[in-house]
């Protein structure tokens, strides 16, 4: 595979062209990967502000109590999605659903640990640990291409 960076022109805008006989799987989330990168979502604080929040940015989404929350380094807010739309809008990207109530950005995964009963924990960029239930194990390990 050939890559050709150009810089444009003074008042072009940046744009990004793909050449190919067919785009598999890799390129195709690359893509997405790309097109995702300036997505921001609105998040609530507990004061009543709200801010835009980085999706790059976002360690994991997390359902508690009927409410989603997004995680970054340091900071939690709650977002006004269901977990199901998120995984669902973020499906081609570095999210992928780990339990019932967690959907976790694998490129903030630091390295993952074998549990017990056929579990995997994820440790995060930021220490945090996150466990993969067994039923998902299968959608990461295939992701991760292991």
């Amino acid at each position: 595979m050939k890559v050709t960076i150009l810089k444009p022109a003074p008042g072009e805008d940046e744009e990004i062209i793909v050449r190919a006989k067919q785009l598999d799987e890799r390129v195709l989330e690359l893509l997405l990967s790309l097109e995702n990168e300036g997505e921001k979502l609105i998040g609530y604080h507990g004061d009543g502000s709200m801010s835009r929040l980085d999706l790059q940015e976002v360690y994991y989404f997390e359902s508690v109590d009927n409410r989603v929350f997004a995680y970054g380094k340091s900071d939690v807010v709650e977002l006004k999605y269901k977990l199901y739309e998120l995984e669902e809008r973020f499906r081609k990207t570095h999210f992928i659903r780990i339990s019932k109530s967690m959907i976790l950005n694998l490129s903030k995964v630091e390295k993952f640990k074998p549990s017990g009963g056929s579990r995997i924990e994820a440790v995060l960029e930021n220490g945090e640990k996150a466990m993969i239930s067994r039923q998902y194990v299968p959608d990461v390990r295939r992701r991760l291409g292991v």
